[in-house]
């Protein structure tokens, strides 16, 4: 169920918890090249925290925190950031990943630290990205009775004011 939650208490500890989670992905992200985790396990735990957002706060406000065509964007700049890497490295005459080649006025272990890092966080990128659209596409969203948005109105914008749906006169051919 995607939508505001019923109680006070699950909205008010999503609401606190939400950005300490979403710290820790970030966290997972930035320290997976060279420790457990990585783009994969961070970009994952990104995504749980803009799940809770969707499950505990109205629609309204989880929509103004994170948009729901975001989720695509994200998925296309993750995967756009890993593949100018991996297509840098050989257009500079190396192999696909082969962060050697990238020519940083670095040394070359960290060359290495910062190409894998992009790659991480290209990867983060892409999976939170899915994750969410995924969500956002399969969750019934429960529409909240104090939100008077356009979007959350019942009806085809066609509604008369007694409630019923105004029939067109156009006829199909």
């Amino acid at each position: 169920m995607i939508g505001p939650h019923a109680s006070p208490v699950m909205r008010v500890i999503g609401a606190l918890v939400t950005p300490f989670v979403l710290m820790f992905g970030i966290y997972v992200t930035a320290h997976g090249h060279y420790g457990p985790g990585g783009g994969f396990a961070g970009g994952v735990i990104m995504a749980v925290a803009v799940v809770v957002v969707r499950m505990v706060l109205p629609t309204s406000i989880s929509h103004r925190l994170f948009p729901p065509g975001l989720g695509l964007w994200l998925m296309v700049a993750g995967v756009g950031l890993f593949l100018a890497v991996g297509l840098v490295t050989l257009a500079l005459g190396g192999q696909f990943l082969d962060y050697d080649t990238l020519s940083l006025p670095l040394d070359e272990a960290r060359e290495r630290y910062y190409g894998i890092l992009v790659v991480e966080v290209g990867v983060a990128m892409a999976v939170m990205g899915a994750m969410v659209s995924i969500v956002d596409l399969l969750g019934d969203t429960v529409e909240d009775p104090d939100d008077d948005t356009p979007d959350n109105r019942p009806g085809d914008g066609n509604d008369t004011p007694d409630g019923g749906d105004r029939v067109s006169s156009e006829v199909a051919p």
